[in-house]
């Protein structure tokens, strides 16, 4: 059995709401999707892949397939619009069954586990991240750097053939959970006040959602805000 909570907000900076996401307990899919390049462009190309994600899975596609699918699409959208403004989107998704799960990604909206404490299980496509794992950046520099919103992989930006899409999977047990998220999220709320919150047993799925979104308000809300945080029962 599967609990899921999930919302989004435009935030207290922004004018419209990039951010997509999707949470079907019967297919047992649940993304976020974190769209960019200005005007409309943005939420057009998160709508987009999140549809086609959706379509794709539907039909019978595996998650990498999907995402794969997704991307060749919204590369074909954007030839098609007469505009020079890049069109692209970040994705995290989680498929679960049965008995298993499985996550993919790609750019640095976010995937966590909680199993006892949280656990990211997603490893953001940006400049940062490869600084920090190249040893030339602090990790606890990293989330004050100026260039952190910087990405090296979006779907509609990266070229197909060198996109690379980040996979996990397992078991899934019960009281096992996960939080989606787009960086608006993880911008303003710190690791320890997201764990603290997802952790909450007396509230319900959505009710930490709600929290979590008044969270990165209260944060300052610098960004557009999406979360979804799925429970095994």
């Amino acid at each position: 059995m599967i609990e899921f909570g999930h919302g989004t907000h435009v935030g207290l900076r922004r004018t419209r709401n990039e951010d997509t996401y999707y949470a079907d307990a019967s297919l047992g899919l649940f993304l976020v999707a974190d769209g960019m390049g200005g005007h409309q462009h943005g939420e057009v190309a998160s709508a987009l892949v999140r549809d086609a994600v959706v379509d794709l899975v539907t039909r019978g596609r595996s998650l990498i397939e999907a995402v794969h699918g997704a991307a060749e699409q919204l590369l074909a959208h954007a030839r098609h619009t007469a505009d020079d403004l890049p069109m692209g989107t970040t994705i995290a998704v989680l498929r679960t069954a049965s008995d298993s799960y499985e996550v993919a990604w790609v750019g640095d909206s976010r995937i966590y586990m909680w199993k006892q404490e949280l656990r990211q299980i997603s490893h953001d496509h940006s400049l940062v991240q490869a600084l920090v794992e190249a040893g030339q950046l602090d990790p606890a520099q990293a989330s004050k750097h100026p260039q952190r919103n910087v990405l090296t992989q979006a779907l509609g930006v990266t070229a197909p053939e060198q996109l690379h899409i980040g996979m996990a999977r397992g078991s899934l047990e019960p009281d096992m959970g996960f939080l989606l998220c787009s960086d608006g999220l993880t911008e303003d709320v710190n690791d320890t006040v997201i764990a603290g919150t997802v952790a909450r047993t007396d509230l319900a799925a959505q009710e930490c959602v709600d929290q979590l979104l008044l969270s990165a308000l209260d944060g300052g809300g610098d960004d557009n805000i999406s979360v979804i945080i799925v429970r095994s029962c």
